[in-house]
């Protein structure tokens, strides 16, 4: 498939799918992997749902997970023809497909309350300066809650997602406060978080949190996962995350049994 100027193909650690990218909009970085491996997802059939999906980058990561239909929602007309092209290069056309929305307005064919995942990695900060919505209104967009609050998006992933289904988000530990109150306003409870830390005596940086529609109150708190270690590499459980090694596949389908069981 040929690229557009100023565009290049990234890879996914520890897989051979590729991603369309460019340095002239928003590229995804750790944040989206982690999220596409961490949320429990249906294995065999179900329904996925991923909003601000960007280039498409977290419903690839989850469709090599499983084998449900998954919808990438994206703004941005560039992004989401990106996340077409990337998902199409990657074979996965007919079980992975983008839709070109906003999520305070979702299509007939997004229904409502049909989805067993609903996914999203949101702006993270609450507002952009001037200077910084003129220089790349792409990056703007993308960082900053221009066209979407968090309740915006906590809203829509409540209305999306059937009884008893998941919501998973990344974002910074500074709105986790914010996140647990908005998800419960919304009906949906905390059940899973993880915090991810840049290096051994740094603040956390990230924070994974995945709740249940209309679930009972009790949270579980995964250890806590350091980036790099004390040589500036990648630490060795960050890697089995970031990287999927056979340990961290392991680890997800345990998780997936302990929450079948709740």
């Amino acid at each position: 498939m040929d690229l557009l100027q100023g565009e290049r193909w990234d890879y996914i650690a520890g897989t051979e799918l590729r991603v369309i990218q460019s340095p002239d909009v928003f590229s995804f970085s750790i944040d989206a992997i982690l999220l596409g491996r961490f949320v429990n997802v249906p294995i065999q059939k179900g329904r996925i749902l991923d909003l601000c999906t960007g280039n498409g980058v977290i419903p690839l990561v989850m469709a090599t997970r499983s084998k449900a239909e998954i919808i990438g929602v994206e703004l941005q007309a560039r992004l989401a023809d990106m996340a077409r092209r990337t998902v199409e290069a990657n074979q996965f056309s007919g079980r992975v497909d983008i839709v070109e929305a906003d999520i305070k307005q979702l299509p007939q064919d997004v229904r409502r309350g049909s989805f067993d995942v609903v996914t999203c990695n949101p702006p993270y900060f609450q507002t952009a300066t001037i200077a910084e919505r003129n220089l790349n209104p792409h990056l703007a967009i993308a960082r900053h809650e221009i066209h979407c609050t968090l309740e915006d998006v906590i809203r829509a992933c409540s209305e999306c997602v059937r009884q008893k289904g998941k919501v998973a988000l990344v974002h910074r530990p500074e709105r986790l406060g914010d996140l647990i109150t908005l998800m419960r306003a919304y009906r949906i409870e905390p059940k899973r978080m993880q915090l991810i830390y840049p290096k051994v005596g740094k603040e956390a940086n990230m924070v994974l949190l995945e709740g249940i529609k209309d679930g009972r109150a009790g949270m579980n708190c995964l250890p806590p996962l350091t980036v790099y270690n004390e040589k500036g590499e990648y630490s060795t459980a960050f890697r089995a995350v970031y990287e999927n090694s056979a340990d961290q596949q392991q680890s997800v389908r345990k998780d997936n049994c302990d929450a079948a069981a709740k």
